[in-house]
């Protein structure tokens, strides 16, 4: 196995446009596992670490610009109020050592169902930005997942930062394990309210072959928050809308049974964390400024 460490971006490309195979590596939390259980064994590995500007981040008037190698520490510490629902899923990888490591490039990357990062990106409406020697283009989120650990990423092509939106309505995430910490989820949800769009959107990890959003939950819940007037009376979502959204998340799952779980398990699980996260997103929706039922 050949080592490459470029100093720079521009040397970065050029080492993966000669070398198509070529693993990148900057907190390595996945793929030295993959190595040391001998999982997998590239002929080269390129070390990104040198490459600075992997760790920095921009925050535009809409927009955070997030480098791929940001640690989750300082997404956590730093942006939680730009990224709130990614700085929630970011607390819940594995253990502190591993969160000042990994970085959300590396969980695309990989793109594991169970990538903590996925169901929170799928909720934002993220972009991930990717280049190669030919240039670089932007890729919307939803078309980001193609299989089973495969990504859209052309062979030459490195994933160089992702393009989130700034929070504009609450943002929740939850993660169901087999203990509290250093665990790979059993199932997670992600869901986002965009109040500028009246919309709702949502992730789900590790409960089908990708990450996938609940398309049909949101489109559900989309038009029962617009005909019964949610988004201006700020009124208390009904137990029965809550109940059918929960419905519809469960139903977008396509689980398999594994150590962690069972494929019921999973399903029953995403719709009760569907349910719990519409319900915790809509308060602190309605405490935001919003009119309160019974308020004068």
């Amino acid at each position: 196995m050949d080592f490459l460490r470029p100093a720079s971006w521009e040397e970065a490309l050029a080492a993966k446009a000669e070398h198509p195979t070529a693993v990148p590596i900057a907190g390595g939390t996945d793929v030295m596992v993959e190595i040391n259980f001998d999982h997998r064994r590239p002929e080269y590995l390129l070390d990104l670490n040198r490459v600075g500007e992997l760790s920095q981040w921009e925050t535009g008037e809409e927009t955070v610009r997030l480098g791929a190698s940001v640690p989750y520490t300082a997404i956590m510490e730093q942006l939680r109020a730009e990224l709130p629902g990614l700085a929630l899923a970011s607390h819940t990888v594995a253990s502190p050592q591993i969160r000042n490591r990994g970085g959300v490039g590396g969980n695309l990357g990989t793109a594991s169902p169970a990538g903590d990062a996925h169901p929170a990106l799928l909720a934002a409406g993220a972009e991930v930005e990717v280049e190669s020697v030919r240039g670089s283009r932007l890729i919307p989120i939803d078309d980001f997942y193609t299989g089973v650990k495969r990504n859209a990423l052309a062979p030459d092509e490195l994933i160089r930062a992702v393009h989130i939106k700034k929070a504009d309505g609450p943002q929740q995430y939850s993660k169901v394990g087999t203990r509290n910490a250093m665990v790979i989820a059993v199932c997670a949800f992600g869901v986002a309210l965009h109040p500028e769009t009246r919309t709702v959107r949502t992730g789900i990890g590790s409960a089908a072959p990708t990450p996938i959003r609940a398309e049909a939950a949101e489109e559900f819940l989309n038009a029962a928050l617009d005909e019964g007037g949610f988004w201006d009376s700020g009124k208390i979502i009904t137990p029965s809308i809550a109940k059918q959204f929960a419905e519809l998340a469960s139903a977008a799952c396509n689980p398999i049974d594994d150590v962690r779980g069972t494929a019921k398990y999973r399903r029953h699980a995403v719709g009760i964390m569907a349910r719990r996260t519409l319900g915790w997103t809509w308060e602190q929706y309605r405490g935001a400024g919003r009119p309160l039922e019974g308020a004068a």
